[in-house]
C-alpha cells in the first residue's frame, strides 16, 4: 500500500472509529451524565479563548466536525505507524494502546496545558475513565478496520 493510500485508508478508518467512539460516549453519558462531553467542552474553551461569537447549535456542530477531523488525523497517524514501525502485538491490542496514547497526550497533555479541561485527577468523577474506555473503543475499531482494509481478499479502492 502506497503512502497516500495508507494515509487515506487510515483517515477513513479513523473517521469511522470516531463514530463508534462517539456512540459509546453517548451510551455512557445516557447511563451516567458527567457534564459536558470533552469534545464540546474543548471546542467551547477554544472559541471562548479566541473570542468567536456563536450559538450553542453552531458550537455543537463545530465540536462534532473537529472531533471527526481529529479522529481522522489519528487514524492516518496510526496507519503510518503500523506500516513503518510494526509491533509484534495483535492489531486490536496495538489499536487500544494507540487509543490510550491519544487519551494520555490529550487529557494529560495539551488539554489541561491550555486550560480547556482539568487534568484527569481533578476532573468530574467517572469522566476520565469513561473517556479512556472511549479511546479504547476508538483504537480497537480503528485497528480492526485497518486489518480489513489490508486483507487482500477484501481490498477496496478509494476514488
Amino acid at each position: 500500500m502506497g503512502l497516500l493510500r495508507t494515509i487515506s485508508v487510515g483517515a477513513l478508518a479513523g473517521g469511522i472509529a470516531t463514530g463508534a467512539m462517539t456512540a459509546f460516549m453517548f451510551g455512557v453519558w445516557r447511563q451516567n451524565p458527567m457534564g459536558q462531553k470533552p469534545p464540546e467542552r474543548i471546542t467551547e474553551g477554544v472559541l471562548d479563548r479566541v473570542g468567536v461569537p456563536r450559538s450553542e447549535e453552531s458550537q455543537d456542530v463545530l465540536a462534532s466536525l473537529l472531533h471527526i477531523a481529529f479522529g481522522m488525523g489519528g487514524g492516518a497517524t496510526f496507519a503510518l505507524i503500523r506500516k513503518h514501525w510494526p509491533l509484534p502485538l495483535p492489531g486490536v491490542l496495538q489499536g487500544i494502546l494507540f487509543g490510550s496514547g491519544v487519551w494520555a497526550v490529550s487529557y494529560r497533555g495539551w488539554v489541561p496545558y491550555f486550560h480547556l479541561m482539568p487534568p484527569p485527577e481533578r476532573d468530574r468523577p467517572g469522566r476520565p475513565e469513561a473517556m479512556l474506555a472511549a479511546h479504547w473503543v476508538y483504537g480497537g475499531v480503528l485497528a480492526m478496520l485497518l486489518a480489513i482494509a489490508g486483507d487482500e481478499k477484501l481490498k477496496f479502492r478509494l476514488g
